[in-house]
């Protein structure tokens, strides 16, 4: 029984040495070597172009059906969040300040918007804090 197990043990070594040097010569793959590619991704077999932007100046003026969005440079943007349409095409916030309501603010100092949109201070904003330090 000892010496069966002793044959076992040496016949799963060698085979386990003989398969690591057979799989240190494959390479991932002949055009891209260095990059490792998923199968799922190969299942198609064909890579299709990414899908051109949603032009909506060539729609009507209601194209961006969304609330808060105008068409802008051909694309529909958030005018009442996006920092550089801020309230209208092209309003573009200054450094350091966030898009709220349609309206650039400074989420460090004002009142009404105060570390984030909507947050209302009794007192004062410092920081981002509602009266902080008081």
């Amino acid at each position: 029984m000892a010496s069966a197990a002793v044959l076992l043990l040496i016949t799963v070594l060698a085979t386990a040495s003989a398969l690591v040097p057979a799989m240190a010569g494959t390479s991932p793959s002949p055009r891209h070597p260095a990059a490792r590619r998923s199968r799922f991704l190969l299942v198609g077999g064909t890579v299709h172009p990414p899908l051109p932007a949603y032009d909506c100046s060539k729609k009507s003026a209601g194209a961006c059906l969304a609330t808060g969005t105008a068409c802008c440079s051909g694309q529909c943007v958030d005018t009442v969040a996006s920092v550089h349409h801020c309230g209208g095409c092209d309003k573009a916030c200054k450094h350091g300040r966030m898009c709220c309501g349609g309206r650039c603010v400074d989420l460090l100092s004002d009142k009404k918007n105060c570390g984030a949109c909507s947050n209302q201070c009794n007192k004062k904003c410092s920081y981002g804090f509602c009266d902080y330090a008081q």
